[in-house]
């Protein structure tokens, strides 16, 4: 059976704005019939690297805030800590950056919590039956969460085609060591030139794979290492190196799949999507830049469905005209617009996920005002 996906388009007029459609939208997509009293309501969002503007706006998810408080939840934005370096890589610069960006409490009513702790450690083991993975890292708060409303910036990605749902909630919500797992199957590698000795990545070390030699350098025994990555994230002299490896073609989405389905699990009916059609730019908001869009607004959509939502989302770029002067260079027509950016075949993760019973890339498109 088609999953719904409800969709506004981005045209509006006087009396009704696009904070009036994504109050509507909530709605019929039937998320307030999830949120019960005093919930504690993760709002799944990326708040933008410093200098990049194409990320969702303050204004559209206060909005949000507001439906769930309405409901009697306990709203709070949350991400995790990214793997690499840059301004969102432990919560001290990450609330900042929210902060830079427009996130405060004042302006959208709800506190920004780093949904993997100080320095990407606090995270919840999910158990999963997944094809490639058994278990997920999901950040601690977004894991503990009662339930998720993602709101996501849909636009281009370098590495996965396109960046919608799955990447916001599946990559986004892992912890640092999650990240890592789903970039690569190997495991990281340490450059003893920069090593200092400190023992930290010892400590970590769950499986006690780490030791230091001789010369008073850590090394690796890789018959006990599990590529958890946990090294990478404690080493602060940058010794221990992010393998940034994708295995095979398609491994890199099929586990970001694996990892939505990972935080989908710790809330069975009470997580709700919502894309947002609104400066398409064709790379990822994790940068420090954001490129013109390759197609005009078209809209906001709705879902309980992750896999539903995000078919629907590359349809309507796809069908939709391209603009001038953009990466789309004078292929504005092209069916694929994502593949004329990227070339790569974004639908791995979209059929990785049916496949493993996260959603249906069968839906019906129901338009409201």
């Amino acid at each position: 059976m088609a999953s719904k996906v409800y969709f506004t388009t981005a045209r509006t007029r006087s009396g009704r704005n696009l904070l009036d459609k994504t109050a509507s939208l909530f709605e019929r997509a039937g998320f307030g019939k999830f949120i019960q009293k005093d919930d504690l309501v993760a709002i799944k969002l990326h708040i933008g690297e410093p200098g990049n503007l194409a990320f969702l706006q303050p204004p559209l998810v206060r909005r949000v805030v507001e439906k769930i408080k309405e409901k009697g939840g306990k709203p709070f934005l949350t991400d995790s800590n990214t793997l690499y370096g840059g301004y969102r890589s432990n919560a001290v610069d990450h609330m900042e950056s929210a902060l830079k960006n427009g996130f405060s409490y004042e302006t959208v009513g709800a506190p920004f919590i780093v949904a993997d702790g100080l320095r990407g450690q606090e995270y919840e083991v999910v158990s999963i039956d997944g094809v490639r993975l058994k278990e997920a890292r999901i950040g601690a708060a977004l894991a503990r969460a009662d339930a998720m409303i993602a709101l996501t910036h849909f636009k281009g990605h370098g590495a996965t085609g396109f960046g919608g749902a799955l990447k916001n909630v599946g990559m986004g919500g892992a912890c640092r060591a999650g990240k890592q797992i789903q970039h690569s199957s190997l495991k990281p590698r340490i450059d003893q030139s920069k090593c200092t000795g400190c023992k930290r990545c010892v400590k970590v070390c769950p499986e006690e794979a780490i030791a230091l030699d001789e010369a008073k350098k850590a090394f690796i025994d890789y018959s006990l290492c599990i590529g958890c990555a946990e090294c990478t994230i404690t080493c602060l002299e940058g010794a221990i190196a992010v393998n940034w490896d994708q295995g095979e073609e398609g491994s890199l989405q099929e586990r970001m799949s694996e990892y939505t389905l990972g935080v989908v699990v710790t809330k069975p009916g009470k997580c709700g999507f919502m894309n947002f059609l609104l400066n398409i730019s064709p790379d990822w908001d994790c940068p420090g830049w954001s490129d013109v869009p390759i197609v005009p607004n078209l809209g906001i959509l709705a879902s309980t469905d992750p896999i539903a939502i995000d078919q629907a989302s590359v349809d309507l770029v796809n069908s939709a005209p391209g603009l001038p002067d953009s990466r789309l260079g004078d292929q504005l027509r092209a069916s694929d617009k994502f593949a004329v950016v990227h070339k790569i075949d974004w639908s791995y993760q979209l059929k990785h996920g049916e496949k493993i019973g996260l959603g249906n890339r069968e839906y019906e498109l129901i338009e409201i005002e």
